[in-house]
């Protein structure tokens, strides 16, 4: 397994749609192996491989909290079947939008159909903080970030924050 770069808001490949995958072979596992070590190392508990620069439909997802007893949840192709009309509001950030946070309110609950880590086809039913996420990282692959939920007065200023970020960033120091 190797770490894979996070690319960070206002790369313009986060606003694109991510693609089908047709098959899981050992390629894509290695490669959702490198996203799982990049989002735990990171830390975060949802990557979506858009954020690591390859535009397929591919997501990682692990919210246990416990280093011990992890749980990781690969999704291929994921395809939102079902959002309830309850919703919920938890306070979320993104590893592509590193230091910024805002409340997104989101279906309490939806369905998912998908292929996991072998290929086999599987249906989820998530609720809570599970449902936020899959929520989350699926926006990504279609070139949604959660920013997108605000008001473009708060979208505009985190985006300017980020820019400047990447400009100190890219300064030498000697």
């Amino acid at each position: 397994m190797s770490k894979r770069k996070i690319i960070t808001e206002p790369d313009p490949v986060l606003r694109k749609k991510s693609n089908t995958l047709e098959r899981v072979d050992d390629e894509l596992r290695k490669l959702m192996d490198d996203m799982l070590e990049t989002m735990y190392e990171a830390p975060g508990i949802g990557l979506a491989a858009v954020q690591v620069g390859i535009l397929k439909r591919l997501i990682v997802i692990d919210i246990s909290k416990d280093d011990k007893k992890k749980n990781p949840l690969f999704i291929i192709n994921p395809k939102i079947i079902y959002k309830s009309k309850k919703t919920s509001t938890f306070e979320e950030g993104c590893l592509s939008l590193p230091g910024h946070f805002a409340e997104i309110e989101r279906p309490a609950e939806c369905h998912l159909e998908y292929l996991d880590y072998n290929g086999k086809q599987k249906k989820l039913k998530a609720e809570g903080l599970l449902s936020t996420c899959i929520q989350h990282e699926v926006d990504h692959l279609d070139g949604i970030l959660f920013i997108d939920y605000l008001s473009k007065l708060k979208k505009d200023m985190i985006i300017k924050k980020l820019i400047k970020q990447k400009k100190e960033i890219t300064k030498i120091v000697i």
